[in-house]
């Protein structure tokens, strides 16, 4: 299993001090998070010649990161997805959160989410396995969510290159809670361009029909006989720029997919292949749905890692989690929250090669 180390990464704005911590696994194999929003700073793996890479999108400094531009590697949430002109009832309340995605609707937690925070951060040791676990507290009325909500992931790195991820959140009162991480793969390495042709396989026969905005219609849509459909592999630009009204409100990518397992059963819901380099990411989830996100607003505004400038679709995003907008849909998976229940969810990214 993976031996965890430490080192300061950056001084926050607010003084307080980030670090990274290093998950590296007796193959050579390394994964790096910081505190600070919990974010996946680099993932390193081997390809199918044994030369290791860079496999997500990220900064070498703390700017990026408290600027949270796309969101590279971070956590996200309270609620991780769109909520419509950022509204919703609870237990007979109206509530109103700021609408943060184009002055329209919610998204991503709000203002400042969880990508925002400075995580608490311990490392342990469990039947020989080194665990990193990153906690914080939404306080009750914060970003105008009822309830304090406790948060915390538990993050393992394994003999087989699987990077799991292990969510839990408690709150004082009924509120939503749907958690996600907002890592961008590239599976070529970090830096090597779009990823257009990598190959897709989503173990999923339905997708939530979406608007102009992204907010969901209400309607669920079979993918079959449309650029939807990845239940066998696609390459990702196959289809990308149809005439067709999902990719042409998304300007690609930008859809939430019901997966085919029910909440809560843990099975493997995405593939991502790169027939380049021979790697293969498997992302294992007990979450309903997943967001695919083909990096289509990334613009080259912000400076990546050694001195790269992100263009769009320069990674892809695999987000599990509830649907966009479920808490306005009570006939949808709930990401409605019980004061005293847990909320618990898991997700695994496992890298190969074929």
């Amino acid at each position: 299993m993976a031996v965890i180390t430490q080192r300061a990464f950056f001084t926050t704005s607010e003084g307080g001090k980030a670090a990274i911590y290093t998950l590296r696994n007796s193959a050579g194999s390394q994964v790096e998070i910081t505190n600070f929003g919990g974010a996946i700073v680099s993932v390193k793996v081997p390809d199918r010649d044994g030369s290791f890479a860079d496999v997500v999108l990220g900064f070498d400094s703390g700017a990026g990161y408290e600027g949270h531009a796309y969101f590279l590697g971070a956590m996200v949430g309270r609620c991780c997805n769109r909520i419509k002109a950022g509204r919703f009832t609870l237990n007979g309340k109206d509530y109103q959160l700021a609408c943060n995605d184009n002055g329209k609707n919610h998204l991503h937690g709000g203002v400042r989410g969880l990508e925002s925070k400075l995580w608490d951060a311990e490392v342990s040791r469990q039947d020989r396995e080194d665990i990193l676990t990153l906690r914080c507290v939404c306080e009750d009325g914060e970003e105008g969510y009822p309830g304090r909500l406790e948060i915390s992931a538990a993050i393992t790195f394994s003999e087989d290159h699987a990077l799991k991820l292990r969510y839990h959140a408690v709150s004082d009162a009924d509120t939503v809670c749907s958690l996600t991480n907002h890592s961008y793969f590239n599976l070529s390495g970090h830096a090597s361009g779009n990823i257009l042709g990598h190959e897709l396989k989503l173990y999923a026969g339905w997708f939530t029909e979406a608007d102009a905005e992204s907010i969901p219609t209400g309607r669920i849509l079979p993918v079959a006989g449309t650029p939807m459909d990845f239940r066998e592999f696609h390459r990702i630009g196959e289809r990308i720029r149809q005439d067709y009204p999902a990719l042409i409100y998304g300007n690609g990518y930008d859809h939430n997919w019901i997966l085919d397992h029910p909440d809560g059963e843990l099975a493997l819901s995405a593939e991502l292949y790169d027939p380049k380099s021979g790697r293969l990411l498997e992302c294992y989830t007990d979450s309903p749905c997943i967001q695919v996100y083909t990096g289509n607003f990334i613009d080259g505004s912000s400076c990546g890692k050694e001195g790269c400038w992100y263009q769009q679709r320069a990674g892809i995003a695999l987000e599990t989690q509830y649907a966009p907008d479920a808490v306005n849909h009570p006939e949808w998976d709930s990401p409605i929250l019980r004061q005293g229940e847990p909320y618990a969810h898991t997700t695994i990214y496992r890298f190969s090669v074929k």
